[in-house]
Protein backbone atom coordinates (compact mmCIF):
# COMPACT_ATOMS: atom_id res chain seq x y z
CA UNK A 1 0.00 0.00 0.00
CA UNK A 2 1.37 3.41 -0.94
CA UNK A 3 2.53 5.94 1.64
CA UNK A 4 3.18 9.64 1.50
CA UNK A 5 5.47 12.18 3.07
CA UNK A 6 3.54 15.38 3.66
CA UNK A 7 5.77 18.31 4.58
CA UNK A 8 5.01 21.92 5.37
CA UNK A 9 8.04 24.17 5.19
CA UNK A 10 8.81 27.80 6.01
CA UNK A 11 12.29 28.74 4.79
CA UNK A 12 14.32 31.44 6.54
CA UNK A 13 17.53 31.11 4.49
CA UNK A 14 16.83 30.13 0.87
CA UNK A 15 20.51 29.86 -0.08
CA UNK A 16 21.33 27.36 2.66
CA UNK A 17 18.02 25.54 2.13
CA UNK A 18 19.09 25.06 -1.48
CA UNK A 19 21.84 22.78 -0.20
CA UNK A 20 19.13 20.52 1.22
CA UNK A 21 17.03 20.55 -1.96
CA UNK A 22 20.08 19.57 -4.01
CA UNK A 23 20.82 16.53 -1.82
CA UNK A 24 17.46 15.17 -0.63
CA UNK A 25 16.24 13.89 -4.04
CA UNK A 26 19.07 11.33 -4.03
CA UNK A 27 17.58 9.71 -0.93
CA UNK A 28 14.06 9.87 -2.36
CA UNK A 29 15.21 8.09 -5.53
CA UNK A 30 17.02 5.35 -3.56
CA UNK A 31 13.75 4.49 -1.81
CA UNK A 32 11.45 4.88 -4.81
CA UNK A 33 10.05 8.24 -3.77
CA UNK A 34 8.20 10.30 -6.37
CA UNK A 35 7.62 14.00 -5.76
CA UNK A 36 3.95 14.76 -6.46
CA UNK A 37 3.85 18.37 -5.23
CA UNK A 38 6.60 20.76 -4.24
CA UNK A 39 6.23 24.43 -3.50
CA UNK A 40 3.35 25.15 -5.88
CA UNK A 41 0.41 27.37 -5.12
CA UNK A 42 -1.37 26.55 -1.86
CA UNK A 43 -3.89 28.02 0.53
CA UNK A 44 -4.81 26.92 4.05
CA UNK A 45 -8.56 26.43 4.11
CA UNK A 46 -8.71 25.49 7.81
CA UNK A 47 -6.29 25.30 10.69
CA UNK A 48 -2.77 26.65 10.57
CA UNK A 49 -1.63 29.38 8.21
CA UNK A 50 -0.38 28.49 4.75
CA UNK A 51 3.29 27.42 4.79
CA UNK A 52 5.69 28.84 2.21
CA UNK A 53 6.11 25.37 0.72
CA UNK A 54 4.08 22.19 0.84
CA UNK A 55 5.62 18.94 -0.38
CA UNK A 56 4.01 15.54 -1.09
CA UNK A 57 6.22 12.54 -1.90
CA UNK A 58 4.75 9.15 -2.79
CA UNK A 59 6.41 5.83 -1.86
CA UNK A 60 5.35 2.30 -2.73
CA UNK A 61 5.01 1.38 0.96
CA UNK A 62 4.96 2.84 4.44
CA UNK A 63 8.13 0.91 5.23
CA UNK A 64 9.98 2.50 2.30
CA UNK A 65 8.83 5.97 3.33
CA UNK A 66 10.06 5.49 6.90
CA UNK A 67 13.31 3.85 5.75
CA UNK A 68 13.98 6.82 3.47
CA UNK A 69 13.51 9.30 6.30
CA UNK A 70 15.78 7.31 8.60
CA UNK A 71 18.41 6.64 5.91
CA UNK A 72 21.93 7.97 6.15
CA UNK A 73 21.46 9.67 2.77
CA UNK A 74 18.41 11.61 3.88
CA UNK A 75 19.83 12.48 7.28
CA UNK A 76 22.95 13.90 5.60
CA UNK A 77 20.72 16.08 3.41
CA UNK A 78 18.53 17.07 6.37
CA UNK A 79 21.50 18.59 8.20
CA UNK A 80 21.58 21.32 5.56
CA UNK A 81 18.10 22.60 6.45
CA UNK A 82 18.59 22.65 10.22
CA UNK A 83 18.26 26.19 11.51
CA UNK A 84 17.21 27.57 8.12
CA UNK A 85 13.67 26.20 7.86
CA UNK A 86 10.76 25.33 10.11
CA UNK A 87 9.54 21.94 8.91
CA UNK A 88 6.72 19.54 9.75
CA UNK A 89 7.02 16.11 8.12
CA UNK A 90 4.29 13.50 8.45
CA UNK A 91 4.37 10.04 6.90
CA UNK A 92 0.91 8.66 6.22
CA UNK A 93 -0.20 5.36 4.76
CA UNK A 94 -2.54 5.52 1.78
CA UNK A 95 -5.79 3.62 1.44
CA UNK A 96 -6.20 0.39 -0.54
CA UNK A 97 -7.38 0.83 -4.13
CA UNK A 98 -11.13 0.57 -4.52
Amino acid sequence: MKAYWIAHVDVTDPVQYGQYTQRAPTAFALYGGRILARGGRGEAMEGRSTPQRSVVIEFDSYEQAVACYRSEEYQQARVHREGVAVVDVIIVEGIPPA
